[in-house]
C-alpha cells in the first residue's frame, strides 16, 4: 500500500477546486461501486442512517430515496461539497436529514446512534496507521448489529487498473489524494463480522465494496 501523501490540511482545499466537476468523474468511474454499496447497506425506510464524507451528496440522494421516514445525517469536512450535496437533498422533498461540515475522527454522536453507516472514496485519503482509529469510530456510533458499507479505490486486478496508481506516484492531487486500500482485515481487527469484499473496475478505474456488521469483540 503506497502511503497517504496528501496531509489532512490540504484535503479541504483540494475537494473544494475539485467540486464543481466531481459529479462527472464519479459518475464515469465510480457510480457502479456507489450503487452497490448502498444495495449491501439494505436501508430500510426508518432507520438512523449516517454517511460520513458525504461530498456532493451523490449517495445521500439516494439515502434520502430509501429512508423518507428515519433519519439521515451526512458530514464532510469541505464546505464545498456540501453546499451540491445540500442542492440535491432540497430536491428529494424528504425533511428528515441534516448535512453539516463533520470530521470521521471525532463523530459529534454519541455511542449506539446509527443503525446504518455509509463512507464513499474516504479511506484512500487517510494514512493508514489511521484506519483503526477511524473505524473504532464507526463502530461506536453504530447499534450493536448495525452495518457499515463502504467503497475505497482498490489494488488493481488487470494490468491496465495500475494506470491510476502511476498517476498517484507522479501526482497525489490529480486522484484527490486517493490510492489504492484493502480494508477488509481492518473491519475484522476492529470487531466487523459477516464482512465481505467485493471489487469492482469501471474505465479502469479499481474500487473496493467493504461491509461490516457490528459485533463483539
Amino acid at each position: 500500500m503506497l502511503d497517504a501523501q496528501i496531509e489532512k490540511g490540504r484535503v479541504v482545499d483540494i475537494y473544494r477546486k475539485i467540486a464543481p466537476s466531481y459529479d462527472l468523474w464519479a459518475r464515469l468511474t465510480e457510480s457502479r461501486a456507489r450503487d452497490r454499496c448502498l444495495e449491501l447497506a439494505a436501508i430500510q425506510n426508518g432507520e438512523d442512517v449516517l454517511e460520513v464524507a458525504v461530498g456532493t451528496g451523490l449517495a445521500f440522494e439516494r439515502i434520502l430515496a430509501t429512508n423518507p421516514s428515519g433519519r439521515n445525517e451526512g458530514i464532510d469536512l469541505t464546505e464545498a461539497m456540501l453546499i451540491r450535496a445540500q442542492r440535491k437533498a432540497a430536491r428529494s422533498g424528504t425533511k428528515n436529514y441534516r448535512l453539516r461540515v463533520g470530521d470521521a475522527y471525532d463523530l459529534d454522536f454519541p455511542d449506539d446512534s446509527f443503525d446504518v453507516l455509509i463512507n464513499n472514496y474516504m479511506f484512500d485519503l487517510l494514512p493508514q496507521q489511521d484506519f483503526p482509529t477511524v473505524l473504532a469510530e464507526f463502530r461506536r456510533v453504530l447499534r450493536p448489529g448495525g452495518r457499515l458499507a463502504m467503497v475505497n479505490m482498490a489494488k488493481g486486478e488487470r494490468w491496465y487498473n495500475g494506470i491510476w496508481q502511476r498517476i498517484y506516484r507522479i501526482s497525489p492531487a490529480l486522484l484527490g489524494g486517493c490510492r489504492s486500500v484493502s480494508l477488509l482485515p481492518q473491519l475484522e481487527a476492529c470487531g466487523f463480522r459477516q464482512t465481505r469484499r467485493e471489487y469492482m473496475s469501471q474505465l479502469t478505474f479499481p474500487s473496493e465494496i467493504v461491509f461490516g456488521i457490528v459485533g463483539d469483540l
